[in-house]
C-alpha cells in the first residue's frame, strides 16, 4: 500500500527556511531559540520528513506564524517590512536583563550613536 502524500504539506522544509529567512532567524539562531540544534533545522528545511509534533509549536511561535501557516494549509501573508526582526529580538533580551545590565548596554549604545550623529555633522 502506498504512502498518501498531502501536496499542501509536501514542501515543508521550502516553506520553513522561507518563514526562517522572513523572520530573520540564521538556522543556529532558530535552532537554539526552540532548543535544537542547527543541523536539524536544516535537516527539516531540506528533507522531506517534518520536525517532532512536539517542536512544530515552538517553531511557529518563534518564526511568529499560526500552525495553519507553518504546516502550509493557511497561505503565507507578506508581512510589511518594519525593521530588523534580529534587531527586534535582540531588544526584547535587552528588556528582560537586570537594571544595571540594561545601563551598560545603553551607555555602550549611546556611544555608537552620538559617533555616527558627530560624523554627520562633520561631513556637513
Amino acid at each position: 500500500m502506498t504512502k498518501k502524500v498531502n501536496e499542501k504539506l509536501a514542501d515543508f522544509g521550502a516553506r520553513l527556511a522561507e518563514l526562517r529567512k522572513a523572520a530573520g532567524y540564521t538556522q543556529l539562531e532558530l535552532g537554539r531559540e526552540i532548543g535544537i540544534s542547527q543541523r536539524n533545522v536544516a535537516y527539516y528545511e531540506t528533507q522531506s520528513q517534518h520536525p517532532p509534533t512536539a517542536i512544530l509549536p515552538e517553531l511557529a511561535r518563534a518564526l511568529g506564524v499560526t500552525m495553519e501557516v507553518l504546516m502550509g494549509t493557511a497561505p503565507m501573508k507578506k508581512a510589511a517590512k518594519t525593521g530588523n526582526s534580529r534587531l527586534r529580538r535582540r531588544l526584547a533580551q535587552i528588556e528582560k536583563l537586570a537594571p544595571r545590565e540594561k545601563r551598560q548596554i545603553l551607555a555602550f549604545l549611546d556611544t555608537f550613536i552620538e559617533r555616527e550623529q558627530f560624523r554627520k555633522k562633520a561631513e556637513a
